[in-house]
């Protein structure tokens, strides 16, 4: 019997879930407590800096958070794994590209300089192989092992910059210091799951003994064209607020968006241990059902504590925040919103239906001219966000029910 087999069973599936929430949890955790530090020492001019280059990396990499989701699918039907890793080498040859030529595109969107914008982006490339070595792991069920690896990433890619931060580097030291732990992390994580693969039957034939089709670019550009939609989505808002908002309106709005991102990555683990089964035809509809059931819980959850505790913003993190407060609800809700509509994305990626983002990326795009004609201040650009958010679900969940039928 396989790993991934012996994860499919009750216990297994609990244990799954259970690790690689705590490695999910942890890395997030870190990622959220160096905002911490960030807004306290940078102020909201050098936060909002800081935040929207952030934001800017996260959407380059797409490619390489789409190669996890192609690699542990093409693991699954039995793609060999030398195939893989030369499909993450090309992944991660084209990030590096992108990341080039988006460094001219930031500094004119975002007004940010050349050092610090180069400082950001040049994170996104060592992302593909961790994707990668993360592709390998999800698909052999390594569920374990996966979810040491999380958490060492995230602090890989953390540590470095609150030490950068208390040392005062600015805002170019920190995003500098945590693509350098980025970077190392790669090296490791490739080890990790090279190591791995080669005790697992990675490469077994797959199901029904039928060839497989080669595996190219083809496959990550479609699961890529999902995750574009997702990242931007929840990304947009911040990605524009120095374009829309006064630098230090668009540093407060960054704080405002730590809790969407909280929000949006706090479930990210269902999505990862349920995948396998919405890849099933089967078990699809009934898995996304309940996965969505279980994302709306946490959702509501998360909404009514940003609320309980958003009055605490100025207290322990700065008076120069104050204004959004008394809206981080909102923003918490935005993110939960965008965490389940992640989850039906990722169906549509397992399901091989890339069409599945089109009622997201038509509502996205609206949004996108909204937030340019529209938003003046830090509350109207969160309720467009949020809008946009609510709208997106229940189109894409039509979509879903009417491909179901």
């Amino acid at each position: 019997m396989t790993i991934t087999a012996r994860a499919q069973r009750p216990g297994g599936a609990v244990r799954a879930l259970g690790a690689v929430t705590v490695g999910t949890l942890l890395a997030n955790l870190l990622a959220y407590v160096v905002q911490v530090p960030a807004s306290r020492v940078l102020g909201p001019d050098g936060f909002g800096e800081f935040s929207v280059l952030n934001a800017a990396m996260l959407v380059l990499s797409v490619p390489a958070l789409a190669l996890q989701a192609v690699v542990a699918r093409e693991v699954v039907t039995g793609t060999p794994r030398r195939r893989l890793w030369r499909l993450t080498g090309v992944v991660g040859v084209l990030v590096a590209i992108g990341s080039a030529v988006g460094v001219g595109v930031m500094m004119q969107i975002a007004h940010t300089s050349w050092s610090t914008t180069l400082a950001a982006l040049a994170g996104a490339a060592p992302l593909a192989v961790i994707a990668g070595g993360q592709g390998f792991l999800q698909g052999t069920g390594r569920f374990g092992l996966l979810g040491g690896v999380l958490a060492a990433v995230g602090v890989a890619k953390s540590v470095p910059i609150v030490v950068a931060l208390v040392v005062g580097a600015g805002p170019t030291g920190a995003l500098a210091a945590g693509t350098v732990g980025t970077a190392i992390a790669a090296v490791a994580v490739a080890g990790v799951a090279i190591g791995g693969t080669r005790t697992t039957n990675a490469s077994r034939a797959p199901r029904g003994g039928r060839p497989r089709s080669r595996v190219s670019m083809v496959d990550v550009l479609s699961a890529s064209s999902v995750q574009f939609v997702m990242i931007v989505a929840v990304s947009v808002d911040l990605l524009l607020s120095r374009s829309v908002l006064s630098a230090g309106d668009a540093g407060v709005y960054a704080l405002g968006a730590v809790a969407t991102k909280a929000a949006f990555w706090l479930p990210q683990a269902i999505g990862v241990v349920v995948y396998p089964r919405l890849a099933d035809p089967v078990r699809s509809a009934d898995a996304l059902r309940r996965a969505v059931a279980v994302l709306a819980a946490i959702g509501c959850t998360v909404t009514v504590l940003a609320a309980v505790c958003g009055p605490l913003v100025p207290v322990v993190i700065s008076d120069d925040y104050r204004p959004v407060a008394a809206w981080m609800w909102l923003f918490a809700l935005t993110g939960s919103l965008l965490a389940v509509l992640q989850l039906m994305l990722l169906a549509a990626i397992a399901r091989n239906r890339a069409r599945g983002a089109v009622p997201a990326f038509v509502v996205l795009v609206v949004e996108v001219v909204l937030i340019v004609t529209v938003a003046d201040s830090v509350v109207t650009l969160a309720t467009v966000a949020a809008g946009a958010a609510v709208v997106a679900v229940v189109a894409t969940w039509a979509w879903v029910r009417s491909a179901d039928g």
